[in-house]
């Protein structure tokens, strides 16, 4: 359990992907957060090459990975538990997981094999199918493989979405919707990552739905709706204001009902574990599962603080029951 005189918190943040900037700004939000109220946390700004300690802009210790532990003021510090906001890898793809697992140290994100599962769209969206939960139609290519643009097309049909396969933020992601524009997207896909989805457009009203497990309780947060100024819910209109956010969503009660079962199957069925983030398109009334997110965005900017704050709690509480479940 967490203890306010006892327990070291590491609030990791950073990675090496193209979501880095926005991992420091949400692990700079729960850090501050967690400092306000009085907790031992500490700054972990992770890269490829070695992790180190923020204390100030002008001073940084690194930490050692045998025992994640730092000296600081003539102390030695040893990190309690981790809380991930790292976005991309190492931190949503498992390999932040299986580190920590390895120096058994408690985390707020997914095991291993879950990280892995949810960060690759293509096995995620094919899992989820035996819990009949509809998606688009996609097809799947290789980097360095051939394609036939005109059976693509054929089988998914136009507009549709060509998505990195390993990616978040919506980075890697075009919507195409000329067939001489299909090779470009494909080709600026492949920049991101070297496995790529090819999905048919979902038309209809965008949600997204926050859950996460406190006192051992699956707890769903309030629904919001996504309305975007632009083609498709992008990095522009994810962080940079072109979008218009609902919370809670003015949606049908049926519909509310539907969704939120869906969003707490899938964390149950796929042991998903801190909080997690589940975007769906309602098509003719039923959710269809766009992408699952075990590492979404904590910034001032993304959806769960605002989800929180329509639900009445505090972000410091949130995260301290993050922590506390990690823990348990």
């Amino acid at each position: 359990m967490l203890n306010k005189n006892k327990t070291i918190i590491g609030v990791a943040c950073g990675g090496f992907g193209s979501e880095r900037e926005i991992s420091l700004k949400s692990g700079a939000v729960v850090f501050e957060s967690l400092k306000m109220s009085g907790w031992n946390v500490f700054l972990l700004i992770v890269n490829s090459k070695n992790w180190y300690v923020k204390i100030s802009e002008n001073k940084e210790i690194t930490l050692s990975m045998i025992d994640f532990s730092f000296n600081y003021n003539n102390t030695r510090y040893k990190i309690d538990v981790i809380f991930n906001t790292i976005h991309g890898p190492p931190g949503e793809n498992g390999q932040l997981a299986s580190k920590l697992k390895s120096k058994n140290i408690p985390h707020t994100s997914c095991d291993e094999f879950s990280a892995k599962l949810t960060y690759n769209k293509r096995e995620c969206i094919s899992s989820v199918k035996k819990y009949k939960i509809p998606s688009a139609k996609s097809v799947h290519l290789d980097k360095g493989k051939p394609f036939d643009e005109i059976r693509i097309i054929e089988k998914i049909g136009l507009p549709c979405f060509v998505k990195a396969n390993k990616a978040g933020s919506s980075f890697g992601v075009y919507k195409i919707t000329n067939k001489n524009k299909l090779r470009w997207g494909i080709k600026n896909a492949f920049l991101e990552d070297n496995e790529i989805l090819i999905e048919s457009e979902l038309k209809g009203r965008e949600v997204s739905v926050g859950v996460y497990k406190a006192n051992d309780k699956i707890i769903c947060l309030p629904i919001t709706e996504i309305i975007s100024e632009n083609d498709f819910f992008d990095y522009e209109a994810k962080y940079l204001g072109k979008a218009k956010e609902i919370t809670p969503a003015q949606i049908p009660n049926n519909w509310k009902i539907n969704v939120t079962e869906m969003a707490i199957k899938l964390y149950k069925n796929l042991n998903l574990k801190g909080v997690c983030r589940s975007d769906f398109i309602f098509v003719n009334n039923i959710p269809h599962l766009i992408e699952i997110n075990t590492v979404p965005g904590l910034t001032k900017e993304s959806i769960i603080p605002k989800q929180c704050e329509a639900a009445g709690i505090k972000l410091n509480k949130f995260f301290e029951d993050l922590l506390d479940e990690a823990m348990a």
